[in-house]
């Protein structure tokens, strides 16, 4: 059964990143040419080194291997700055907040030594194959399948919904080593695909907002090496719902929309026109922002603590997911009920991509419907 979340506080030496990591983005962004509204889907490879070499990627990463050696908190803390700022994350986001964790968790030794001090220098990029053609976020339904050869492993299948995969340098995958999608959650692990190697096809696909962030990838008989397994054999299912406790809980679940927001108040003080109904409509947002950080900490929290908050994690995207979804419309409607007004063309485009991109909100990280069903069941109502 599920408990209540307590509430927690950043501890006053992950606080004090706060303002280093700003007086950096201040002058890193002054000069760097992109729309802050992309922030964590902004793909700059220079940025993310720039961020390696003040040692600010990795920072959870065991410091033999080149991380931080510090707790979830002071990760938390600075990709709060990187989103409130807008920055383009996206090259190192992934293998930055589960690949590296989940690999140095459950990955062997050569494993660690090659990979982890990579994605801490931000020369190692990572995407997850997870979902895949028709199987929606059914993770159980995986149908790609690893056979068993003589030096390794054969891969065939296909991925999909696989944010970056034709910039990425490796993919993490959860496959089949055994049995069929009748046997669901026995029979899955988790293996490191280099995607160069042959028979690795990645295609990009082209969204509403005109972004091809997303991709399929189809394996054609890549042939992997023993090392490529993550773990044990059969283990993926455990490991994956670990992993996917990072990708659900974190600030990116509430802070995609919010330099919409910013854009939007910084109009409403230029202009001095803000209306009772678009101090309501900001109370409302900035309530629900808040309420919504403070269960993200929670979730930090409980990680630190070494649980498994997997059912919280669920909770906190969805939740975080419906408000994010509602920031562009209650923001069009703010805009719309007085048309008279004069708006700043950046703030129309701002609001323009964030509209078209908000449905995908729902589908990153697990489905509404796949979320609500864990959450039913950890409140014991299933």
């Amino acid at each position: 059964m599920i408990k209540p979340l307590p509430i927690t506080a950043i501890p006053p030496e992950d606080e004090a990143l706060r303002p280093p990591v700003r007086a950096f983005l201040a002058e890193a962004l002054a000069a760097t040419p992109f729309q802050r509204v992309h922030s964590w889907m902004g793909f700059d490879a220079d940025f993310s080194r720039a961020l390696a070499a003040r040692g600010w990627l990795g920072l959870t990463l065991p410091p033999q291997y080149g991380g931080g050696g510090r707790s979830p908190f002071a990760r938390l803390v600075v990709v709060e700055e990187l989103l409130a700022a807008g920055a383009p994350v996206a090259a190192h986001w992934i293998a930055d907040r589960q690949s590296g964790p989940l690999i140095a968790k459950y990955g062997s030794e050569e494993q660690k030594r090659f990979y982890l001090p990579k994605i801490c220098r931000a020369e190692a990029f990572f995407c997850i194959g997870m979902s895949e053609p028709g199987a929606g976020s059914d993770l159980a339904s995986v149908r790609t399948k690893a056979s068993k050869t003589a030096s390794g492993w054969r891969l065939n299948g296909r991925k999909i919904w696989t944010t970056n995969a034709y910039r990425d340098h490796y993919m993490i995958a959860l496959v089949r080593t055994s049995g069929t999608s009748e046997d669901r959650h026995s029979g899955l692990s988790q293996l490191i695909i280099d995607l160069t190697l042959p028979g690795v096809i990645v295609t990009p696909i082209r969204d509403l907002a005109g972004e091809a962030h997303f991709c399929e990838v189809l394996f054609e008989d890549v042939e992997l090496a023993d090392a490529a397994l993550i773990g044990k054999e059969g283990g993926g299912w455990e490991q994956v719902t670990a992993e996917l406790v990072f990708e659900r809980s974190g600030p990116e679940r509430i802070y995609s929309s919010v330099v919409l927001v910013d854009a939007w108040v910084d109009y409403l003080r230029r202009t001095g026109q803000a209306s009772e109904s678009d101090l309501a409509t900001l109370g409302r947002l900035l309530a629900n922002l808040a309420v919504l950080r403070a269960m993200s900490i929670s979730v930090t929290g409980q990680i630190c603590a070494g649980n498994n908050p997997g059912v919280e994690a669920a909770l906190v995207k969805d939740l975080g997911t419906e408000l994010e979804q509602q920031i562009p419309i209650l923001i069009a409607d703010a805009l719309g009920s007085q048309p008279d007004r004069s708006i700043p063309g950046e703030l129309i485009r701002s609001l323009a991509f964030v509209t078209q991109l908000a449905p995908s909100f729902s589908l990153r990280g697990g489905t509404r419907e796949i979320l609500r069903g864990m959450i039913a069941r950890g409140l014991g109502l299933r």
